[in-house]
């Protein structure tokens, strides 16, 4: 044993036997500041501390049985009595909610042990929010055709499917399930699906099901049903398969781009030669934005409240335009994210000559 001034100092075993805490999460708690020795020998590095240290140590163990987090420790061990006790007692309300938490988790997977052919999926609900946000704008606001003013929603293969179109745009985003199922397909009102947004986003994990005319979705103790539209979706696998090869891909600035296109109801001229794309509209504005252009130029045209919406949904700083022809749909995708996929089809446009050689 060896002394600093009048208290007794005591080796890192010492302290690890009496404290509870192992020789390794002592020099965890030194390196981390909350516990450091009283000397270090300089030639084998091997730490010492005083006798007093103990409390502490056993402190820090029982913070750590209960799950305190390292800055939070800190804290409490600075020496404001009533600040130790506001952060415990606020770190027992958290331990509580968790607990609740996880007592709703524990009955729903109690409910569906050994049920197979169960068709509830779970995921996260903010990312079910934002793909709602994405996707459902591309649903049909006319009324003509019924099926399209739902999104179709699949459950399938551990990933949940949301698609949407009103035949001049088409949008689809898939996203992994954090629970599969049964597979399951099932047309939902898009209205139905924006009236649920802001819930969705304060929620954490989010159980979705089919039902007898209707989507279920449940978040905690609330549940939500959305209607559901009875009549058969558009084959919109068939039509991204069939899809003419690109022949021209631009990536250009996302922020830019929907600048030119939010609040116009005009149509928008594109030019895309070299490196550089032309914007026009009808009210004499007109842009010159940089690109990344593959393949070839092009003019084409596009009605500005079809493309906006397309290009406000996608991730990210910039955004990439898959072009086979001025008259075929036009597929645009986030450069960042490729789970979301959207077809604009272009407008009639009779001064663009096409793809320039």
């Amino acid at each position: 044993m060896t002394e600093i001034g009048s208290e007794e100092l005591i080796t890192i075993g010492v302290l690890a036997r009496a404290s509870g805490l192992t020789p390794s999460a002592l020099r965890f708690y030194d390196d981390c500041g909350l516990l450091v020795p009283a000397r270090v020998d300089g030639a084998t590095g091997y730490r010492y501390y005083r006798e007093s240290q103990c409390v502490r140590a056993v402190m820090i163990r029982q913070l750590r049985g209960i799950a305190v987090p390292l800055e939070v420790i800190s804290e409490i061990l600075a020496g404001d009595v009533e600040q130790a006790a506001r952060l415990l007692d606020a770190h027992v309300l958290e331990l509580r909610r968790q607990a609740d938490e996880a007592a709703v988790v524990a009955r729903r997977i109690k409910s569906t042990i050994g049920d197979e052919a169960t068709w509830q999926t779970v995921l996260s609900a903010a990312t079910l929010a934002a793909a709602i946000d994405q996707v459902r704008s591309a649903a049909d606001r006319t009324g003509e055709i019924p099926v399209l003013a739902g999104v179709l929603i699949e459950a399938s293969a551990g990933l949940l499917t949301l698609t949407a179109t009103d035949r001049y745009r088409l949008s689809t985003r898939t996203m992994a399930l954090s629970r599969p199922a049964a597979d399951w397909s099932l047309v939902v009102d898009a209205t139905d699906l924006a009236s649920i947004g802001s819930w969705l986003r304060e929620a954490e994990e989010v159980t979705v099901a089919p039902a007898a005319g209707a989507l279920v979705l449940v978040a905690g103790d609330i549940e939500h049903r959305c209607r559901t539209i009875d009549d058969s979706f558009p084959d919109y696998r068939a039509m991204l398969a069939g899809l003419a090869p690109v022949r021209t891909r631009v990536l250009v600035i996302r922020d830019r781009l929907l600048d030119m296109t939010e609040g116009y109801d005009g149509t928008i001229i594109f030019s895309v030669e070299a490196a550089e794309l032309i914007l026009s509209r009808a009210d004499g504005r007109t842009e010159r934005l940089p690109v990344t252009l593959t393949g070839p130029g092009i003019d084409l045209a596009f009605a500005a409240t079809t493309l906006s919406p397309a290009i406000r949904a996608a991730l990210g700083p910039e955004i990439m335009l898959d072009i086979a022809a001025p008259d075929l749909p036009v597929l645009i995708r986030s450069a960042t994210d490729g789970d979301l996929t959207t077809l604009v089809m272009p407008t009639a446009h009779p001064n663009s000559k096409g793809h320039k050689v």
